[in-house]
């Protein structure tokens, strides 16, 4: 007779084992998927977003940056196929014979009657030369600080100067950048280039580049040689890199007539013994910017007894506005028996990241007030105590 296999397994898997290996397995899967699948997106988005507004330098074509900032293959294929466009037309220069209107803030002067001596043409203070670039991949603003030509001596004994380059991306000036001191020459050569991440094509018609060119001075304030304002209005993203020179200008500062208003509040707590002051708000403030844009003013309040200092505070800045809304408050511990010799500044400045702030005007109340309408507002101050008292009060000179 046969004999008879025996066809079962070596061993046997309880159903709830079985179960629950399968659920791990399943739940271990989904998790992986998951968490694929949450990486891609991220990494996608991260792909989508707008770089940071940062910059990088380069020196001599030698990049600080891992990553080498290239042209796409569009734009490679199009300077293959065709000679260089032409370069955008930027207006003429602030010292070019063809501007015939002038500058914003500046009042037209008549020109020289036939017999009076024409008067004597600016001294030339040089060119400066550039090249601006963009690049689409990288939504990167690409500028190169080539050369400049013809600087005027600023040492005497070596008849040279020592020049720098300060460039300011303008309006916001969210970045100051310079270039090397490159020493006993008047004609440098920079050929550094700078490369500004994060700025849309569509905002390149609002913004403009300023350079400062200096020289250098060990042992007292760095010379200004004079400056070049570059509008981007006319430049066009999709062209390739634009060579442009400039005639460096005087450095010039808008003068105004009027300075505008400030608007503060005083009100007196004879039981504390306290002076609380608020600012409220400018307005028709002078635009002390070169390129005509409105400024970043501030104040600064300066108490004096005795015409010394003894308090200072400011207020924030207010970024691109000439009427600017502060709403900030002040409190000084004022003896009752010191109110009349008592002076309370009040400084208005423009704030400036890539150079020295510049003083728009003033207003001063209380014992060495200079105007009636200052001293009639410490007084009404001093006459009606815990009652807050505002007046607006016209900035004069600093």
């Amino acid at each position: 007779m046969a004999e008879i296999t025996n066809l079962r397994p070596p061993y046997d898997v309880s159903p709830v084992v079985a179960g629950l290996v399968g659920a791990t397995v399943l739940v271990v899967s989904v998790s992986v998927s998951v968490f694929v699948w949450t990486c891609c997106r991220r990494r996608a988005s991260k792909k989508q977003q707008t770089p940071p507004y940062k910059f990088i330098h380069m020196l001599k074509g030698v990049s600080i940056y891992p990553e080498p900032l290239g042209r796409g293959a569009g734009q490679r294929k199009a300077e293959r196929a065709g000679p260089e466009p032409p370069a955008p037309d930027y207006g003429p220069g602030p010292t070019s014979p063809e501007s015939g209107t002038p500058e914003s803030g500046e009042s037209e002067e008549p020109g020289p009657s036939p017999g009076s001596p024409s008067p004597s043409p600016p001294a030339p203070l040089g060119t400066l030369s550039v090249a601006v670039d963009y690049n689409f991949l990288k939504k990167a603003l690409v500028v190169t600080i080539q050369e400049a030509r013809g600087l005027p001596a600023t040492d005497p004994q070596t008849q040279a100067a020592d020049p720098y380059v300060k460039m300011t991306v303008l309006p916001d000036r969210r970045h100051r950048v310079k270039t090397r001191v490159l020493r006993r020459t008047r004609n440098p050569v920079f050929d550094e280039t700078f490369t500004f991440y994060g700025l849309p094509a569509s905002q390149l018609q609002d913004l403009a580049l300023h350079f400062l060119v200096l020289s250098f001075d060990r042992f007292s304030r760095d010379d200004v040689i004079g400056e070049v304002v570059l509008p981007l209005a006319g430049l066009d993203p999709a062209a390739a890199k634009v060579q442009l020179t400039r005639d460096i200008s005087q450095r010039s500062f808008q003068k105004c007539v009027g300075r505008g208003e400030l608007q503060v509040s005083l009100s007196y707590q004879p039981a504390a013994q306290r002076m609380t002051v608020v600012v409220l708000k400018a307005r028709h403030l002078p635009k002390m910017d070169i390129t005509g844009l409105s400024g970043n003013p501030y104040v600064k309040v300066n108490v004096y007894y005795d015409r010394k200092r003894v308090a200072k505070k400011k207020t924030h800045v207010k970024k691109c506005t000439l009427n600017p809304v502060f709403n900030e408050s002040f409190v000084y511990d004022v003896p009752a028996e010191l109110l009349a010799d008592v002076s309370i500044e009040f400084l208005v400045l423009d704030f400036d990241r890539a150079t020295k702030n510049q003083a728009v005007g003033r207003a001063i109340l209380g014992a060495h007030s200079g105007t009636a309408a200052g001293a009639d507002h410490w007084r009404r101050v001093c006459s009606c105590p815990r009652e807050p008292v505002a007046m607006w009060h016209s900035l004069s000179e600093y």
